[in-house]
Parts: structure tokens; sequence; C-alpha cells
């Protein structure tokens, strides 16, 4: 399942690469000039179509098996295989793929250029739920409104969640259109229509699911983490002042359903096992988990160590030709529940997950402002503009300017590991 810590391979682009070395091996969907989608695997610089590999032979048995899962242009049959055949499909990766693979001259050909290679959405979601595991972004968010009480009762037992819209989910690079809606001006009675006038990223990790489950039979906790496929990177765009008039009394609407991006690459659990570590005790006096959301093992390894960066670029820093403005610097290890948690607590009611459902771990800000995941948190609602090296401030988004969230895995002794780029670029309302 894992090469040793520091293997190299052929494939001399991918050995020390930031994103994706001979460790990683995500997969995701990508097409070329006059080609349907198809599975690919980010090695280094390029991407190795599984469609071709399978035609020419090199895969056999259970592995073989799983690439033919893969095809379609989605990835759903794959996921819902499970563990098995993502283990099998890996191992045969990494040896195909290793300094010592006999198959280098029948593979090298079907190594294209990322840069060639136009990204798709990994599956067909037909659900997604975005949740609210940051405690810090809730409690930050809790303030602006409630300043005595910026938790609610329940936070601290149920991992809140609400229903998101899958037909507007999108690879990165997609284009955001500011949305229009209803807001209500300060000092005003009645609200007024029209383009929303604080547009807002949010930091958050994106959750595919592996196996479902039968309508009604819940997932225990302790096979939870077995139905995770993999994970990516997710912006939960949102317009605030919509945001503001539309959530009480049954939470975000409108205001989050215009576009939500996702990195085009699936981190498999496998290539993230060497970054799992306990789940971070919760504080004093806090509740322990009802039982059905406790594991033992899930508590000693269920979280992930991975660190999450947002950076924001403007028109006119592309035109200075100035580096993009770090926003903030997170960590994964800012949830207060676990993954095998959502997932859990998602089907205990006998609510049927299926393979490639998608969940959002809702936005992973840190303790201090330069962790912060949103503009909202960063400004405290646009009271403090983030000031900018092209003379530029920033209180929310405006038309032109760019957000571009990346992930990064490191550990002492093993080959870090990365998700790719998750970019979105703002543009006028229609």
């Amino acid at each position: 399942m894992t090469p040793t810590p520091l293997a190299l391979s052929w494939v001399t682009h991918a050995n020390g690469h930031r994103d994706f070395p001979l460790q990683n091996l995500p997969l995701g969907i990508f097409s070329r000039p006059g080609q349907a989608p198809r599975c690919g695997v980010a090695i280094g610089e390029a991407t190795l179509d599984i469609e071709a590999v399978l035609a020419a032979g090199l895969f056999d048995g259970a592995a073989k098996a799983a690439a033919e899962a893969t095809r379609g242009g989605a990835l759903n049959a794959f996921f819902a295989l499970g563990r098995p055949a993502r283990v099998a499909l890996r191992e045969r990766l990494l040896a195909l793929l290793g300094e010592d693979s006999e198959h280098q001259q029948v593979l090298a050909p079907l190594l294209y250029p990322a840069s060639e290679c136009h990204m798709h959405l990994p599956a067909k979601v037909g659900d997604y739920t975005d949740f609210y595991v940051g405690i810090q972004h809730a409690t930050n968010v809790g303030k602006l409104f409630r300043p005595d009480n910026p938790l609610l009762p329940n936070y601290k037992y149920v991992p809140i969640g609400y229903h998101g819209r899958a037909s507007t989910l999108r690879p990165s690079g997609t284009d955001v259109r500011r949305p229009k809606g209803q807001t209500l001006p300060a000092g005003q009675s009645e609200p007024s229509f029209g383009p929303c006038a604080r547009l807002d990223y949010e930091l958050e990790l994106g959750i595919w699911i592996g196996q479902g489950n039968e309508m009604g039979q819940a997932i225990p906790i302790g096979e939870a983490d077995t139905h995770l496929a993999g994970l990516c990177l997710l912006n939960d765009w949102s317009a605030r002042d919509i945001q503001a008039w539309e959530y009480q009394p049954l939470g975000p609407f409108l205001s989050k359903s215009f576009i939500t991006s996702l990195s085009p690459w699936v981190v498999t659990a496998e290539a993230l096992a060497p970054f799992r570590c306990a789940q971070p005790p919760r504080p004093d006096g806090d509740p322990q988990p009802l039982p059905y959301l406790l594991d033992a093992r899930d508590q000693a390894n269920g979280a992930f160590d991975i660190e999450l960066e947002v950076l924001l670029l403007t028109a006119r820093m592309r035109e200075q030709q100035l580096p993009a403005h770090r926003l903030g610097l997170s960590n994964t290890l800012n949830m207060y529940w676990t993954v095998a948690q959502l997932i859990a607590h998602h089907s205990v009611n006998g609510c049927a997950l299926q393979p490639g459902d998608l969940f959002g771990s809702g936005t992973l800000s840190g303790a201090s402002a330069d962790s912060f995941g949103s503009l909202l948190e960063i400004t405290e609602g646009g009271k403090h503009p983030v000031e900018l090296a092209s003379g530029e401030v920033r209180r929310f988004l405006e038309d032109g300017d760019e957000i571009i969230l990346r992930a990064r895995c490191v550990r002492e002794g093993v080959a870090s590991i990365g998700f790719g780029e998750c970019r979105g670029t703002v543009v006028a309302a229609n």
C-alpha cells in the first residue's frame, strides 16, 4: 500500500515534486483535445492515462478489475469497490512507476504533460453535504452575530451540516460568476435585489465517499473510516450579504449554491495513511461524544495532519507581476469532528450514502488571524480591510480577484505529498 517512504520513480520530475511524487498517485478524470474524459493518475508534472495502460495489458487480477471500474469518465463505480480495489490499483501503479519498473518504454508515451490535460470533476455527485466542523470558524462567526453566545448548545454534540447543491460543483479553474440575490441594506426595513457586494471564500476539505450503505442501515463509527475514498480541496464560495438575509430559520440557500470549487485530484485514503494522527483532545469541560460517535481507534488515528493555505491574486497584482498574497495558513487538525464521525452521523438516521457523494468539512480556521479561512473572519465582517502590496485593500472579493487553495502533507522521514491547487477567479454578475 505504501512505498518505501522516500522511494523514487523513473518519472524523474516526480521525485521531490511538491504535490505528486510516487507516494501520492491521486486519481482524477481528464481529457485531451478530441478525446472523451477518462481516468488519469497524477505523477510529477504528468498525467498517466489509466485506460491506455489497461489497453497495453499491464494490469491483471484485482488491479485490472479496479482499472476497468474507472472507465466511463467518472470514478463512482471504482469508489463503490472500496478499499481492496484502491489498494490493488495503487500497488500495481507503484510497481509500474517505481524506478526499477521494466515497463518504462511502454509507459512513457502514455504520460501526458499536465498542462495539456483538461480536468473534470472526479465523480458524478448525487448528493453534497456541507458540514461545520471548524470550531474556531464557528466561534469567530458566532461572535459577529452573538458576542455573548457564539457557539449554540448543540455544536459540541452534533456534527452540524446542511444539504448543499451538487449541480453547481465545479473543478478548479472554473470562473466564479458573482451571484445576484436579495439583501437587506443597513438601516433599511425592506430588501433590495442585485449583485452580491460581500463575496467571500471558505477554506474547506472535500471528502469523497467510497462504498455506501443501504437505506435504513447506519454505518457504525468503527467501520465508518472504510467508507472514505479520499480527500480534495473545496472552496465554498459564499455571498455574505445574501446569507445574512436568508439564513434564518433554515440555514444557507442561495448564498452558497451558485458555485462550489473542487481541486480535481482525489488523494486516496491509502496515500494519506502516513499523515494520520490522533484527534486533538477536546478542551476541558467539553462533552464527550455520544457512544455512536465515539471509537477509540478513530480517536487515536482518525485525524489528518494537512497544511492548508489560501492565496489571493488580484487583477492589479497580475498586471504588476506581484506574487499572490497569503491570506491564511491553517491545518485540518482544526476539525472538531473526524471524517469517520461525519460519516457515522450522516448515516445514523438511515440516510443512504452513495459512492461519489461529497462532504465539505466546513471552514477550517485556526486560532490566530493569520490562520483564518474566510474574509468574513479576517476583516471582522469588513471592519478591518486586508492591505495588499499593490496598494489595494480588500474587505470582500472584487471582480478579477482569484483565490487559490493549496494543501500539503509533511512529516519527517516521509515524502511530502500535496493536493494540487483549487483556483477560482471572480467575474462580474450577469
